[in-house]
C-alpha cells in the first residue's frame, strides 16, 4: 500500500484530472550508475530523479553510487549532481547527502570490491534493504563487460526473496543481430530475463502510450483500426538538428541503427498490434513481439526499390545557414553514413495485409515533428460536384508524440456561407490544454517503473531479435552499396527518392 504522504495530487482544479493521483515511489533502493560523469547522466538521469523527488516519489531510503573513471570525491559528485539537477524540491539535497561516488575502471576488479562494500554500508545507514538497480549508462561497448563483472564478484542475484536487483541497459542495443545476441548472452550470464530492462525513452511519452489508450479504450476507434479503412500508415521522426557535437558517434551509428532500429520499431508496434489480453508486461510485450515478426522482411531488391538514404548537404534550417553533415566536426570528409532514411515496410497479416507503412526519419529537416499518421481510405462516392469539395482530404488521425503531445482527427466539414462547400478541418486534443500537468519527462517515468519493477515499458530480448531481423538486410544491402547514397539540402523534407515511394501509388508525404 502506498505511503498518503508521498501521493501528490495532479491539479484538483482540473475535471480532465480529478481523481488522478501520483501514488507510486520508490521502494527502498541503492541506484548504482555505471557512466556517472557523463552526459546521459547530466541530463537526463539525475534531472529525472531531481524530479521525482520534487513529485515526493523517492523514498527517504533512496541513494544513489556513481561509477566512472572521472577522478571525483563523493563531495565533488553530490555537487556535480545538484549543478546537474538542482530543482529537485525541498528534499533533494538531504537525498543527495546519501549519494556517493566510486572512481575506477570497469575492467578492475577493485572497483567492484568497494561498491560491494559501499552497497553493504549503504543497506546499515541508510536503510537501502539489499535491493539494488545498476544502471548501465556507459559507452555500448562496456555494456557486457560491467554486467558480467557484476556477476563474477556476487554483484547480480538478490540474496533473499524479499529483495530485487535489477539491470537498466541503455540503447543501443548491439550493431546488429549478430551483436545484440552475443550481448545477450553476456548480460545473461549474470542476470535473469526478468531482471533486465532495456530502456527506450520513446516508450516514456505519454503520446506513445496512448496508442493503447485511444484503441482500447474507445469503441469509435477498434472496430476501423485495420486493412478495411485504414490506407496507409506514415511514421515520421524529423528533426532539425545536425550532428551538432556528435560527428564521431554519429558516424558509428547513422540513422537507421540511431532511431529506425529502437524508436520507430517500438512506435511501429504498439500501432500495430492485437488487444492484449491483459494490459501488463506480458500480454503487451507478446503483441508487440507478434505485429513485428509480421512484417516482412527486405530481399536486396526490395530494399533498392522500398528504401531510401540520404544524407543532409549545406542549407538554411529556421532562418539559420548550417553546414553539410560531411561538414560537421568529427564527420569523416568521404563519409557514407545516411542521416535520412525512409522506407515502405509490408505487414503480413490479417488486420493490416495491404496496407503500407511509410516510415522516415532524418536530420537537419525542417522542423522537430515526431508523428504517427494514419489516412483513411476516400469515401467511395462523393455526392459533391466539382468546387463543392474541392481540396477535401481524407480522414486522417494523428498522433503527436513531439513537440506537442496529443491527437489530431482530421475530417470534413461544411464551410460556413450561403454555397454548400466541403472543406477539411481537424479536432485537436492536447495533453498540456486537457489536463493542465506537465507530462512526465520519460526518464522519469521509465526510472520509477524500474525502481518498482514494472517492465511494461521495457523492451524484451525477443522484440530486440525481432527488430534487428527488420533492420540486418537493409545494412547488409547498404555495405555492399545497394541503394546509393542520395543527397538532400538541409532545411527540406528530404531528397526527391523519398517522395517518389508514395507518388507512384498516388499518395504523398504529410505536412506536419
Amino acid at each position: 500500500m502506498s505511503d498518503p504522504a508521498a501521493a501528490t495530487v495532479i491539479d484538483a482544479t482540473n475535471p480532465l484530472a480529478a481523481g488522478l493521483e501520483a501514488d507510486r515511489h520508490s521502494p527502498p533502493l541503492a541506484l548504482v550508475v555505471f557512466g556517472a560523469s557523463g552526459d546521459l547522466a547530466s541530463r537526463k538521469i539525475f534531472p529525472a530523479l531531481a524530479s521525482l523527488s520534487r513529485r515526493r516519489a523517492l523514498s527517504s531510503t533512496f541513494a544513489v553510487i556513481g561509477v566512472a573513471r572521472s577522478p571525483l570525491t563523493d563531495e565533488q559528485f553530490r555537487d556535480h549532481v545538484l549543478e546537474s539537477a538542482p530543482d529537485g524540491g525541498p528534499e533533494w539535497k538531504s537525498i543527495v547527502g546519501h549519494f556517493r561516488y566510486i572512481a575506477g575502471d570497469y575492467a578492475h576488479p577493485d572497483t567492484f570490491d568497494q561498491l560491494k562494500v559501499q552497497l553493504s554500508e549503504l543497506d546499515d545507514r541508510v536503510g537501502t534493504a539489499g535491493n539494488r538497480m545498476y544502471y548501465l549508462a556507459t559507452i555500448p561497448a562496456l555494456f557486457g563487460e560491467v554486467a558480467k563483472a557484476l556477476g563474477q564478484h556476487d554483484l547480480s542475484r538478490p540474496k533473499s526473496d524479499d529483495t530485487f536487483i535489477r539491470l537498466v541497459i541503455e540503447k543501443p542495443y548491439g550493431r546488429n543481430l549478430e551483436s545484440a545476441t552475443e550481448l545477450d548472452q553476456a548480460v545473461h550470464e549474470a542476470f535473469d530475463e526478468d531482471q533486465i530492462y532495456r530502456i527506450d525513452h520513446y516508450m516514456g511519452k505519454e503520446t506513445v502510450q496512448n496508442v493503447l489508450a485511444l484503441r482500447f479504450a474507445n469503441a469509435t476507434f477498434e472496430p476501423i483500426w485495420n486493412r478495411r479503412y485504414i490506407d496507409h500508415i506514415q511514421i515520421t521522426v524529423a528533426e532539425s538538428l545536425g550532428v551538432e557535437h556528435r560527428g564521431g558517434f554519429y558516424e558509428t551509428a547513422g540513422a537507421l541503427r540511431d532511431i529506425v532500429q529502437n524508436h520507430v520499431m517500438q512506435v511501429l508496434a504498439l500501432t500495430l498490434m492485437e488487444p492484449p489480453a491483459t494490459i501488463d508486461s506480458q500480454g503487451i510485450r507478446d503483441e508487440k513481439v507478434k505485429a513485428l515478426r509480421a512484417v516482412e522482411v527486405f530481399t536486396p531488391e526490395l530494399v533498392a526499390s522500398e528504401v531510401v538514404r540520404a544524407q543532409y548537404e549545406a542549407g538554411w534550417v529556421e532562418g539559420r545557414e548550417v553546414p553539410g553533415y560531411r561538414e560537421e566536426e568529427g564527420v569523416d570528409p568521404h563519409s557514407t553514413t545516411e542521416t535520412f532514411v525512409a522506407m515502405r515496410l509490408l505487414v503480413d497479416n490479417w488486420r493490416w495485409a495491404g496496407v503500407p507503412v511509410y516510415v522516415r526519419t532524418g536530420k537537419r529537416l525542417p522542423k522537430r515533428v515526431t508523428e504517427v499518421a494514419m489516412q483513411f481510405q476516400r469515401v467511395p462516392h462523393l455526392p459533391f460536384a466539382g468546387s463543392l469539395a474541392e481540396g477535401l482530404e481524407p480522414n486522417t488521425i494523428v498522433l503527436r508524440v513531439q513537440p506537442d503531445e496529443g491527437i489530431t482527427f482530421r475530417f470534413g466539414a461544411m464551410v460556413p456561407g450561403h454555397t454548400f462547400q466541403v472543406r477539411t478541418v481537424s479536432m485537436d486534443f492536447s495533453y498540456a490544454s486537457a489536463f493542465l500537468e506537465q507530462p512526465l519527462d520519460a526518464y522519469e517515468r521509465l526510472l520509477l517503473d524500474a525502481m518498482v519493477g514494472d517492465s511494461t515499458l521495457f523492451i524484451r530480448t525477443d522484440e530486440v531479435d525481432q527488430a534487428w531481423r527488420i533492420v540486418d538486410p537493409v545494412l547488409e544491402s547498404w555495405a555492399a552499396g545497394h541503394p546509393p547514397l542520395s543527397g538532400y539540402q538541409a532545411g527540406t523534407w528530404g531528397p526527391k527518392e523519398a517522395s517518389q515511394l508514395l507518388e507512384r501509388n498516388g499518395r504523398q508525404w504529410r505536412k506536419p
